[in-house]
């Protein structure tokens, strides 16, 4: 009885959520509701599934869903019961940027219009910036750090001395040299005093000329005209991209997009109905999935997924010895291990691990086979800014050192700007756009068509008069800059 109360009391959606699979989307929604033995109120029902855009999937199964969608699922069937309390952990984790929005702005509809109390734990703090919250309570190593308004948070260092990471626009800012006040409204970016804020922004962020790079490596991956189903389900429509060995690219679009589906079809888990897809020049229908591992890696988003060995360098050593390898393993084996930074842990097991040193032995576990392109479907899913920048920073030197080439599978715009030099857009099955991310991000037409949101530091450079295009260029250069030299 104890139990009931608090779940009729106290809502909670997990970030990592699990939803029943014999039940579809409907059913699923639906189930603490059915549990405490009342009847559902249609008319929210269908307001929460509209606003969250699971419409058309209610007689879905989570088998046939994203990773995005689930959590959807998950999040709608919180709403829809009748709780005082509302906890969200990660709520944005597996949203693309514009769902995100959405689910921000239900919480909030929720919370004006049910008197609901709500409390969210998330490190993607800009994005829940984006609606008005009371207060940010800053926690580090099971202590209270701060507990304030938003205002005065964002006017101080702490946030970056704790390895959280700012909002990109207070980044920005911070950059010109300012020193704010504790009353500046800095949480609404619309608020923003921008006669005192103007001129030195442009002053820091001047309109240089941009420098663009062309690839210069070799043609690794040509993903030509591409179709592929799922039964009767087109998922991927005329898709065509090339890949160039030195690269960092974001793959990024709306859920269910088929973002996760091009990464399976590049490995060879799935081959493309119509089109071609070919590696170093080479067709990969005559290929096997073992040849193709041996030149694209693929790491999934949950390290847990992937690790079978209860030893660190069981498991990375295990590739080489099911591709058949007898000679040389031991070498290789602790020559990856050196370069993800975990030759002093070699011989632990893996159950001691934090979750970004099990996701280091995922990559491990990669790169052994000596893969000239990785594919990592969204990197730091799950991690504080912290563990974020410690992941970033190591796969960042991979391709810098060892001139690995590496797609990220993200719906994290930060991670775009600050890590990729080239976003590949998804929409509907469709590769929508292609080119620089700095001009791929500033694109009202692209950001609308993939559910992407626009960034703050292209409201930022609008209202200060500058060209939102040359404005991220040129933050993208000044933050990359710093972090070398810090």
């Amino acid at each position: 009885q104890l139990a009931v109360f608090r779940r009729r009391k106290v809502g909670l959606v997990y970030q990592f959520y699990n939803l029943i699979p014999t039940l579809n989307v409907r059913k699923n929604i639906l189930l603490p509701i059915l549990l405490d033995g009342e009847k559902p109120d249609e008319a929210r029902f269908d307001r929460i599934v509209t606003a969250l855009g699971l419409s058309d999937r209610l007689n879905h199964y989570p088998r046939e869903l994203s990773g995005g969608q689930k959590q959807k699922v998950a999040l709608a069937g919180i709403l829809h019961n009748n709780v005082k309390i509302l906890l969200f952990d990660e709520p944005l984790a597996a949203l693309d940027p514009a769902m995100g929005m959405a689910a921000v702005d239900l919480i909030d509809q929720v919370y004006r219009a049910q008197d609901k109390t709500v409390v969210i734990i998330e490190h993607r703090l800009e994005d829940v910036l984006y609606r008005h919250v009371d207060r940010i309570v800053l926690m580090h190593e099971g202590r209270i750090l701060m507990d304030t308004t938003p205002d005065e948070l964002l006017s101080s260092d702490i946030l970056k001395e704790n390895g959280i990471r700012e909002p990109l626009y207070i980044s920005a800012l911070k950059h010109t040299g300012l020193h704010f006040s504790k009353k500046e409204h800095l949480e609404d970016i619309e608020e923003l005093d921008y006669e005192k804020y103007k001129v030195p922004l442009q002053q820091a962020f001047h309109n240089v000329k941009i420098e663009r790079r062309e690839p210069e490596g070799e043609t690794l991956l040509d993903v030509r005209n591409v179709d592929f189903f799922y039964g009767e389900h087109q998922v991927l429509k005329n898709v065509s991209f090339s890949v160039h060995r030195g690269e960092r690219i974001s793959v990024v679009g709306k859920n269910g997009a088929g973002k996760s589906t091009i990464a399976r079809l590049v490995c060879g888990i799935i081959r493309p109905k119509n089109g071609e897809v070919q590696l170093k020049g080479q067709n990969y229908m005559k290929m096997s999935i073992r040849d193709i591992g041996r030149m694209v890696g693929y790491v999934m988003q949950n390290p847990n997924q992937m690790i079978v060995k209860d030893m660190i360098r069981d498991e990375v050593e295990l590739a080489m010895k099911l591709n058949g390898f007898t000679e040389g393993v031991e070498e290789r084996s602790e020559e990856v291990i050196k370069m993800c930074g975990l030759y002093a842990m070699r011989n632990w097991p893996v159950s001691v691990l934090s979750y970004g040193q099990k996701k280091r032995i995922t990559i491990a576990s990669i790169l052994i086979l000596k893969p000239e392109l990785i594919i990592l479907d969204e990197p730091t899913a799950g991690q504080d800014y912290k563990h974020y920048t410690e992941i970033m920073n190591f796969l960042e030197g991979l391709n810098r050192d060892y001139n690995i080439t590496i797609l990220f599978i993200t719906h994290d715009m930060h991670l775009a700007i600050e890590y990729t030099d080239r976003s590949i857009v998804f929409a509907d099955g469709e590769c929508i756009a292609d080119g620089p991310v700095y001009s791929v991000l500033s694109n009202e037409d692209i950001i609308r068509r993939a559910n992407l949101k626009k960034t703050s530091l292209v409201t930022l450079a609008e209202h200060a008069g500058l060209n939102p295009e040359n404005f991220i260029y040129n933050f993208i250069e000044t933050e990359r800059k710093a972090r070398q030299n810090g």
